[in-house]
């Protein structure tokens, strides 16, 4: 098993985070997440040769609403695994960049910008999806973004939402193509180090009771420890190799 992890980052100890995170929730070691950063690489279909999947993470400082000189490329990319029916989920930023990619809206949105834990719920579309039906109608994960998906692309299927946003969750159509707003490959440790080193990006950041009220009430969110793992045991043939 090997996927392809898409990086959007300057940081060298935020890079290798991440790609930790995504092979201790994948089931992987972290060898066989193999990392192209935008930032830094260029963003072509050789990233998707050989791999059983695509995952797109977050991206601290850069946004989703903006254009890059990369980005047509990483939508180009989009296009193509979904064309090859690879496997594909996005977190936060990542959701954000596959729902713009086909299509959808993202907006900035400080007001109703969530950091640390909050609570999710699945929709109808929820309940009966192959991966997030295994999920509870309720559940609560980490959350880091000031940006969110106002319009899903055409043919989107909303599978979670919660008071503060809609859209927590989508898939496109039947296509194992899934973006989640929150952080399935966080644990409460990787959470905190993440809001640390991006304080500044954060609207909770200039306020220290605020921030220091909201790294205190992280916990481990064990409902979503394994979205990621069951995604790739459903669509990308399981974890052996």
């Amino acid at each position: 098993m090997r996927v392809r992890l898409v990086q959007i980052r300057t940081r060298a100890d935020m890079l290798a985070e991440e790609r930790a995170s995504f092979a201790a929730r994948c089931g992987l070691a972290v060898g066989q997440v193999e990392t192209v950063n935008a930032l830094e690489e260029p963003l072509t279909t050789d990233a998707l040769r050989g791999v059983d999947a695509l995952f797109i993470g977050g991206a601290g400082a850069h946004s989703v609403v903006e254009t890059f000189a990369w980005t047509d490329a990483l939508v180009a990319l989009c296009h193509d695994a979904a064309g090859r029916s690879l496997p594909t989920f996005g977190t936060c930023w990542g959701h954000q960049f596959l729902a713009r990619a086909f299509g959808g809206t993202v907006v900035h949105d400080a007001a109703r910008a969530e950091m640390g834990v909050h609570p999710v719920e699945l929709t109808d579309a929820g309940r009966t999806d192959t991966l997030f039906g295994e999920l509870p109608d309720r559940f609560e994960t980490h959350m880091g973004h000031h940006d969110r998906v106002s319009v899903l692309p055409p043919g989107a299927v909303e599978l979670a939402r919660n008071d503060v946003s809609p859209f927590q969750a989508f898939r496109m159509g039947a296509a194992p193509v899934y973006g989640a707003q929150f952080h399935p490959e966080l644990d409460a440790a990787g959470a905190h180090g993440r809001l640390v080193t991006y304080r500044a990006h954060y609207p909770e950041g200039g306020d220290d009771a605020a921030f220091e009220a909201m790294l205190g009430a992280l916990r481990q969110t064990p409902h979503t420890d394994g979205l990621l793992r069951r995604f790739l045991e459903l669509f990308a043939g399981g974890l052996k190799g």
